[in-house]
C-alpha cells in the first residue's frame, strides 16, 4: 500500500511539472503549487523547506544584473560582442556560443541572449553561412553558462549544499571544473554544427524562398546592429561596478580568512539528546539545570561569514551604487527583460523545489533503501536523474536545490557530483524554452526549426553533445583534483 501511494504522489509530482511547463513562465511555479497542496492537505504529506536561500541570492544577483541592463550597461556588452563577431564572420559558428556563454557567465542569466541572436542571424545571412548552425549552438550555450557563473543560483545552491553535507568545496573550485568542461563541450557542439545542413546556396527550400520579392526582402531586407547605438560613460562605469562586484565575490570564496568571523553554537556529536516528555513544565530550578545541559552538548567555534550572505551584500551595494552613479533608473530595471525573467525564475524555484522537497524528504528511507545499490555501483548515473528531472522543470537551479540533497543522502561522494554538474541542463530536449523559441523566431531564413516531429528540432543534437562532453569533461577534471 505504501508503495502503491508513493508511486501515486510521484505521478502527482511529475503531473503538476510537465503541466507547468507546458504553460511556462510563472506557471512553473504556481502549478508546483497545485502538487504541493495536493501531497499536504489531501495525502498529509510534511511540507519540506522552500529553498530561501538560493531565492534570496537570485533576487540580489537580478537586481544588480537589471540595474545594470537599465544603465546600459548590457548594451555595451552586446556591442562588444557584435564588434568581435562582425570582425570574424567566418568564424560564427564558433564565437557566437562563446558570446552567448560569457554572456551569461557574466550576469547569471541566460536570457541576454534575446539581444544578440539578431544580430548572429544577420550576419550569418549576409556572409552566406547557414543560420540554424551558429543559432542553435549559440542558444544552447546561453544555457550552458548557467553552471559557470558564480553568481547563478546552480552554482550557489551547489556549494551551500554540498557544504553542508560534508563537501567543502568553494564557488572558484566548482568554476574551475564547470568553466572548462563546458567550453570544452561547447566547442564539440560547434563543431558539429559547422557544416550541418545544407549551405543556403544549395539548399532547394531556402532558394524557393528567395524567388518570392517579399519572402526575399524580408530574409535579406533588415540589418540587426547595434553598433550605432552611442554608449554613455555611466553605461561603462556600470558594467565596471558589476565585474568588480563579481571580482570580490570570486576573491571572498577563495581567500574566506578575509570574511568577519563570528562564534556560532556546533553539537557535540557524542552528547546524548536532553528528552522531556510532552505536556511537562519546568520550574525555574529545572530550566536552568537544562540550561546548563544543553550547553555542555555544545561547542562554540568560530566561523566567516556564509557565502550566501556574502553574494546579496555585494550584489545589493553594487546595484544601489549603479543608482547613485551610473544614472540607472530602478523603474526601467523592473521593466527590463533581465530582471523580469529572473523574478520568473524565482517563482519557478519557490514552488518546484518546495514540492520536490516535501516528496523526497517524506520518502528518503525507502528511496535509499532502493536506489542505494545503483548508485554505489555507479554513482555517475546521478546524471542520468538529473538530465531527466531538468527536461521536465526547466531551471538549471531548481535541479540543484531539488535533487542534490538527495543524491547526497544516497552517499554519492561530493566530487562525483560536482563532475556531473553540467547534466542539470536538459531543457533543451524538449524545445519549448523561451531561448529556444526565440531563436527559431529571429532565424529569417527559417533554417532553425522546431521540427515536424517536435524532437528533430535545430537545438537537439548541439544540446545533447554540449552535455555530455561537458559532463565527461567535468567528471574526469573532478576525479582528478577532488
Amino acid at each position: 500500500m505504501a508503495t502503491f501511494l508513493m508511486i501515486i504522489q510521484l505521478l502527482i509530482v511529475l503531473g503538476a511539472l510537465w503541466v507547468g511547463s507546458r504553460y511556462g513562465s510563472l506557471a512553473l511555479g504556481a502549478i508546483s503549487g497545485i502538487g504541493l497542496a495536493i501531497l499536504v492537505f489531501g495525502f498529509g504529506l510534511k511540507p519540506g523547506s522552500p529553498p530561501t536561500d538560493v531565492i534570496y541570492i537570485i533576487i540580489a544577483a537580478v537586481t544588480c544584473a537589471g540595474i545594470m541592463q537599465a544603465s546600459g550597461g548590457m548594451d555595451w556588452l552586446i556591442q562588444l560582442a557584435e564588434k568581435l563577431l562582425r570582425k570574424h564572420p567566418e568564424r560564427i559558428t564558433f564565437l557566437a556560443p562563446l558570446c552567448t556563454f560569457f554572456l551569461t557567465v557574466l550576469v547569471g542569466t541566460g536570457h541576454v541572449v534575446y539581444t544578440l541572436m539578431p544580430i548572429i542571424c544577420d550576419i550569418s545571412l549576409k556572409k552566406g553561412i547557414r543560420p540554424e548552425r551558429p543559432c542553435a549552438v549559440a542558444s544552447v550555450a546561453s544555457q550552458v553558462g548557467i553552471t559557470c557563473s558564480p553568481i547563478a543560483a546552480a552554482v550557489v545552491a551547489f556549494v551551500s549544499i554540498s557544504g553542508a553535507n560534508g563537501f567543502n568545496i568553494t564557488i572558484p573550485q566548482v568554476l574551475m571544473i564547470s568553466i572548462p568542461a563546458c567550453l570544452c563541450g561547447l566547442m564539440a557542439a560547434a563543431t558539429a554544427s559547422y557544416k550541418r545542413g545544407l549551405d543556403l546556396d544549395k539548399d532547394p527550400e531556402f532558394q524557393a524562398k528567395l524567388q518570392n520579392p517579399e519572402q526575399k526582402a524580408y530574409i535579406y531586407g533588415s540589418s540587426a546592429t547595434t553598433l550605432d547605438k552611442e554608449i554613455p560613460k555611466s553605461a561603462k562605469l556600470a558594467v565596471y561596478i558589476f565585474l568588480a562586484a563579481l571580482v570580490v565575490i570570486v576573491i571572498f570564496a577563495a581567500f574566506q580568512t578575509l570574511l568577519p568571523h563570528h562564534e556560532t553554537l556546533k553539537a557535540v556529536k557524542d552528547a546524548a539528546p536532553l528528552a522531556l516528555s510532552d505536556g511537562v513544565s519546568l520550574t525555574a530550578d529545572q530550566l536552568v539545570k537544562a540550561k546548563v545541559e544543553l550547553q555542555g552538548m555544545t561547542e562554540t567555534i568560530d566561523k566567516p561569514l556564509a557565502m550566501n550572505l556574502v553574494i546579496q551584500i555585494v550584489m545589493i551595494t553594487a546595484a544601489a551604487l549603479m543608482i547613485i552613479f551610473c544614472k540607472a533608473s530602478p523603474k526601467k530595471a523592473v521593466a527590463g527583460p533581465v530582471w523580469q525573467s529572473g523574478m520568473v525564475a524565482v517563482v519557478a524555484i519557490y514552488g518546484i523545489a518546495w514540492l520536490a522537497d516535501t516528496y523526497f524528504s517524506n520518502y528518503m528511507d525507502a528511496m535509499q533503501q532502493g536506489l542505494e545499490s545503483i548508485v554505489a555501483q555507479y554513482p555517475w548515473s546521478i546524471a542520468i536523474v538529473f538530465f531527466l528531472v531538468s527536461v521536465l522543470i526547466n531551471s538549471q537551479g531548481a535541479v540543484v536545490v531539488a535533487m542534490l540533497p538527495l543524491a547526497y543522502k544516497l552517499g554519492i561522494p561530493g566530487p562525483v557530483l560536482l563532475g556531473v554538474l553540467p547534466s542539470v541542463y536538459g531543457y533543451f530536449f524538449i524545445p519549448n524554452y523561451p531561448s529556444d523559441i526565440a531563436t527559431v523566431n529571429f532565424d529569417r531564413s527559417g533554417t532553425t526549426v522546431i521540427g515536424k516531429y517536435l524532437l528533430n528540432h535545430s537545438f537537439m543534437m548541439p544540446g545533447l553533445v554540449s552535455v555530455c562532453v561537458s559532463t565527461l569533461v567535468a567528471y574526469v577534471l573532478s576525479m582528478v583534483f577532488y
